[in-house]
């Protein structure tokens, strides 16, 4: 048997019925006792026989009549006040065939429990009066075997049946949801959850499964991505190396060697910018979160990035209008904010300036970003942030890099819960960052 559903059915079902089996055992047990000892059932015999006789002594035997018809309307049966011979007083009539069928004991239990079968045929029984002159006598089919009480408890086993069967559905449901799950995940559906609307420990494993799900999601994603983008981008490079080499080796030619050493140096900056991505996506356990000042590490990044823009003719200006604190991933906040700086420090022309603001608005951080450059096609801005994308104008791949670094800092801030916008300024381009502000008890 390895269905648990059965297993717990036939379970509730055989505690169910040992209760009923057991009080119905118990209650005819007492039932028994007591009405072979000094208990209220023998007692209460004892004072209708009194009764009785006084009924006759007072009354004679229309008084007697009288009394016993009443007995009789209530509990159906023959009732008979013989004296010490077996004469009914009553009638006159010789009942010593009654009382030659009384009941000397009660039926026989099988082992201490159960009468073995129910009573046969007619009972009876005798109390003598107190004042032992008269016997009354009962004769009826009072049956008190415990077989013929069972169909008054048949309702509570098949109801507490059903009650049972809906607990072990209750239970089963939903490991049989996560067992479908699993074997969706299994072949390939990664988009595969446990959808429970639990708190209790079936919840408690659906989450854990989910939260599973989507890290394994998160890492094949990024993988095939990578993938994906690696052999995309390696294709070209190659091919020209390939070019390079063969006309390298049909004459010296310095112009072909310093292409072999441009293409290694962007194959180079293409790895580690992909490497960038997949720790951008990567397992979120792997991650330093910490309390960030980002106004001073925008700042730290300003004056790192000073070198590069004098090289290139251009100057920083950074304008802080609040400190602004937010808990994240340290490094890849500074990758993605150095990213976006750098990008802007490359289109910008000479004697112009690079523009850095930190605000913060609406409980959430704020950084702007904006060259003075030619600014990019309207078309083209929602695909600024899209893996490999470049530009067809003054932004393309003979000024520009591979076109992963406003990828990587879009998704190293959307890992943060926050996002990145690009719009035209006029000119110039402008790229925001929107980050949520560290909260008290973050």
């Amino acid at each position: 048997m390895r269905s648990i559903f059965i297993k717990v059915l036939l379970w509730f079902a055989g505690s169910l019925i040992l209760f009923v089996v057991g009080t119905v055992a118990t209650t005819s047990f007492l039932y028994h006792a007591n009405t072979t000892g000094r208990s209220f059932f023998p007692r209460a015999m004892q004072l209708q026989a009194d009764e009785a006789a006084q009924q006759y002594e007072t009354g004679g035997a229309a008084a007697l009549k009288s009394f016993l018809n009443r007995w009789t309307e209530s509990v159906p049966g023959e009732y008979v006040l013989v004296d010490d011979l077996g004469i009914d007083v009553a009638t006159g009539r010789n009942r010593n065939d009654l009382l030659r069928m009384r009941q000397v004991r009660p039926p026989r239990f099988w082992p201490g429990l159960l009468p073995l079968l129910p009573p046969r045929g007619d009972e009876v029984w005798v109390w003598r009066s107190s004042d032992r002159k008269y016997q009354l006598v009962v004769h009826g089919t009072i049956r008190h075997a415990t077989w013929n009480a069972l169909p008054y408890y048949i309702w509570i086993v098949v109801a507490a049946t059903f009650f049972s069967y809906l607990l072990a559905l209750y239970l089963v449901s939903p490991l049989r949801k996560l067992r479908a799950a699993a074997e969706q995940f299994g072949r390939g559906d990664f988009s595969a959850r446990v959808k429970l609307r639990r708190s209790d420990e079936f919840g408690q494993v659906a989450e854990a499964f989910n939260e599973m799900a989507v890290r394994i999601e998160t890492l094949m994603t990024a993988e095939r991505r990578l993938l994906q983008d690696v052999s995309h981008e390696l294709r070209s490079p190659l091919a020209r190396l390939e070019f390079a080499v063969e006309l390298a080796r049909t004459k010296t030619n310095a112009a072909e060697m310093d292409r072999i050493k441009k293409e290694v140096v962007r194959l180079s900056t293409l790895v580690a910018e992909l490497l960038q991505v997949t720790r951008a996506e990567g397992d979120p356990a792997s991650r330093n979160i910490e309390e960030i000042e980002l106004d001073r590490l925008v700042r730290d990044l300003v004056d790192d990035s000073s070198v590069e823009s004098e090289a290139r003719g251009c100057r920083l200006e950074m304008k802080c209008l609040a400190p602004v604190q937010i808990v994240g991933d340290r490094e890849l906040v500074r990758r993605a904010v150095e990213n976006i700086l750098r990008n802007a420090i490359h289109y910008a022309p000479d004697q112009t300036s690079v523009r850095v603001e930190v605000a913060r608005k609406n409980g959430k951080a704020l950084i702007s970003v904006r060259d003075y450059g030619p600014g990019v096609p309207a078309e083209s801005l929602p695909l600024l942030f899209k893996p490999f994308y470049r530009v067809h104008s003054d932004r393309n791949r003979a000024n520009g890099g591979v076109g992963l670094g406003l990828s990587i800092a879009s998704r190293a801030i959307g890992l943060h819960q926050g996002e990145v916008r690009a719009r035209n300024a006029g000119p110039g381009l402008e790229v925001e960052i929107e980050i949520p502000v560290a909260t008290a008890g973050n």
